[in-house]
């Protein structure tokens, strides 16, 4: 049997995670699920990855949760029905701020139907480009569930505005690429074979930046959805800021500039 999440290096600085049940859509199982996490875990320790993408094997992304069978939900033995399942539902949701904590960003290359838990990993990435036969969903409120899981109530309105995320949760509403793009769901449409190679542009120019920039930018970013005010979201700017500029990358950065080359950044 193969790996149910594969982690690559396509090029240097690069970390492919392809979801790896093509012949279940990529549907989340306890494997698939376990896969995630460990392949989030190892790409965030390692200091060579700048960037990580993330897609399916074969025509769809991830079709969300296998209605076929889930498995073995870890460190359940002895528990009843609800705690066993409360548990895995906070094993699968735990995978959205898993995402968040990445040092890295995140670049979701949707190469198909990503429904219920598969929209939530579109929706948990920092960047997200599709191909043209991509199609989203949030499938949850289609199988007598709420349509608000795995963070989706908390991002999507965020994206897309409250009308618009409301219409999508209520209804389990199937949109295409083009719709996704139109309401800025996603930020490209490409044709499916540039898919990976429209990622890795992107990711290249990620990478052209210094690391721990990136870095702060992707953290500052995510922490600013929540502030309540736009005097807070300036205070932490401000101090990350000058945390920055203390860098040898900041200064590299303006010692290039200067002599009219390409910085050498080294994560210092």
């Amino acid at each position: 049997m193969s790996d149910p999440v594969l982690v690559s290096r396509p090029r240097p600085e690069i970390a492919l995670v392809t979801l790896n049940r093509p012949g279940r859509l990529n549907a989340m199982n306890s494997d698939l699920i376990e896969g995630l996490h460990g392949a989030l875990d190892e790409v965030d320790a390692d200091n060579t990855v700048r960037v990580v993408i993330l897609t399916g094997a074969g025509r769809g992304f991830c079709a969300g949760a296998d209605l076929g069978g889930y498995g073995e939900v870890p460190e359940t033995e002895n528990l009843g029905p609800v705690p066993t399942t409360f548990r895995l539902q906070q094993r699968i949701a735990a995978l959205i701020p898993r995402m968040r904590q990445v040092r890295k960003p995140i670049i979701a290359a949707v190469n198909g139907a990503a429904a219920g838990g598969g929209f939530a990993l579109v929706l948990g990435s920092d960047v997200r480009i599709a191909s043209e036969s991509a199609r989203f969903n949030a499938a949850f409120v289609r199988i007598g569930l709420s349509g608000c899981d795995i963070g989706v109530s908390w991002m999507l309105p965020r994206l897309v505005g409250a009308a618009r995320a409301h219409l999508l949760l209520l209804t389990g509403r199937i949109i295409d690429a083009a719709y996704a793009e139109e309401i800025g769901l996603v930020a490209e449409v490409v044709p499916g074979d540039g898919l990976l190679e429209a990622a890795m542009g992107i990711a290249d120019e990620i990478i052209a930046n210094s690391p721990f920039g990136v870095w702060m930018t992707k953290e500052v970013m995510w922490s600013n959805l929540e502030v309540a005010s736009q005097r807070a979201a300036i205070d932490l700017e401000n101090r990350t800021q000058v945390l920055a500029s203390q860098t040898a990358d900041a200064k590299e950065a303006m010692k290039s500039f200067v002599e009219k080359r390409a910085p050498d950044f080294r994560f210092g």
